[in-house]
Formats: C-alpha cells, structure tokens, sequence
C-alpha cells in the first residue's frame, strides 16, 4: 500500500516510567536518534501490554537494544 494511503498509526505517550529509565541510563540520546517509527514502536510495545511484569520486560528489552545498537524489536537494524 502507498504510503500516502496508509493511515497514520497513533502517536502513543511516553510514560513516566520509561522517560525515568531511558535517563537513568543515559539512553536517551540513544533513544531520541532513533527513527520516529522506532520510538512510537517501542511505545506501543510497552504500552499496550496489560501486565506491569511485562512492561518492564520489554522495557528492559528495550534499553539493551539501545545500548548495544544495531538492534530493533529483536533484529538487525543498521541505523
């Protein structure tokens, strides 16, 4: 599908939660090069689940793929 039919996925809301761990970290330069789609991925990915368990875990996921690079969701992004 063109792109300019494709509808435009919400734009999700980072919560404070991760806005304080992507800080403690030091991955938020990290976080803010990657790619709009990324970041709201990311967000969806994390917000959307419904248990806090498996909020951090992604979370985690997340921050470890921020911090070694070269990953996304798991597979290889050469950004």
């Amino acid at each position: 599908m063109s792109p300019a039919l494709r509808p435009l996925r919400k734009r999700e809301e980072m919560p404070d939660f991760v806005r304080d761990a992507l800080d403690r970290s030091d991955l938020r330069a990290a976080y803010d090069a990657r790619p709009p789609y990324q970041r709201n991925d990311y967000l969806l990915w994390i917000n959307k689940v419904k248990r806090e368990s498996t909020k951090y875990k992604h979370l985690a996921q997340m921050l470890e793929e921020l911090e070694v690079g070269g990953v996304y969701m798991g597979m290889k992004w050469n950004g």
